[in-house]
């Protein structure tokens, strides 16, 4: 089954949405509990994901506990680490990108391109819906909740008072980074503008971000951001 197909269906663009919109693996229980379906067909809807490449399958033990008489792992469903975007016709917007950041000044290229990252991540912000929280972990939190809600998984991996660290196999300007390293001060950009603006506006603070493996095919993206604590809460 090719990548498209995997999308073709409607259940199975629903299933897709579903398991991307959570911060880990889902397993058939999770999904046919989700969508009031048989357990058999959540299953089947997601082994033909897993033959798309959409989806990555594992095993793992579900109660926490390991040992004998732990159970039988189970098998559940995570998403891949996504450095290409999945479209008909290919519209090739990585090259368009690629001209644009030669066209730039290269004196000026990084703020200004880290300031386009911060203005995609209004745009993120606004059509995810939700409104802004207490702190800096929360925020972070948030942030990735938005990103769910909009088909891209991501969760907070490390909190601190004062540094977050953010996994995501489906960041949204990846593909762009993969083909214009370049691009990189995007995608900083968006993701300082998407967590500070969950922030209390009468909280404002400095980021300092910068993002690891983005390039590596066979791994997560992770955002590392660390922030000036004062006048904002933690929590």
């Amino acid at each position: 089954m090719e990548r498209l197909d995997g999308v073709g269906a409607s259940e199975l663009r629903e299933t897709l949405m579903h398991a991307r919109a959570q911060e880990g693996p889902v397993s058939a229980d999770d999904v046919a509990e989700a969508f009031g379906v048989h357990r058999n067909v959540a299953r089947g809807r997601l082994e033909r994901l897993v033959e798309a490449g959409l989806l990555g399958a594992s095993f793992e033990r579900r109660s926490g506990r390991s040992g004998p008489g732990a159970g039988r792992p189970a098998k559940v469903y995570g998403i891949p680490p996504e450095t290409s975007t999945l479209e008909f016709p290919q519209r090739h917007y990585e090259r368009l990108l690629g001209h644009l950041l030669e066209a730039l000044p290269e004196q000026d290229r990084e703020p200004a391109l880290e300031q386009v990252g911060r203005e995609f991540a209004e745009d993120l912000a606004a059509a995810a819906g939700l409104g802004p929280t207490r702190g800096i972990r929360s925020s972070a939190r948030r942030a990735c909740a938005a990103l769910g809600n909009l088909g891209f998984q991501a969760a907070v991996v490390e909190a601190s008072n004062d540094h977050v660290v953010i996994e995501t196999p489906t960041c949204p300007l990846r593909p762009l980074v993969v083909a214009n390293p370049e691009a990189a001060a995007i995608d900083r950009g968006m993701w300082t503008g998407l967590v500070t603006s969950y922030l209390p506006r009468s909280r404002p603070c400095s980021v300092r971000c910068h993002t690891e493996g983005c390039l590596d095919d066979h791994a997560s993206c992770h955002v590392v951001m660390d922030f000036d604590p004062a006048n904002l809460k933690t929590g």
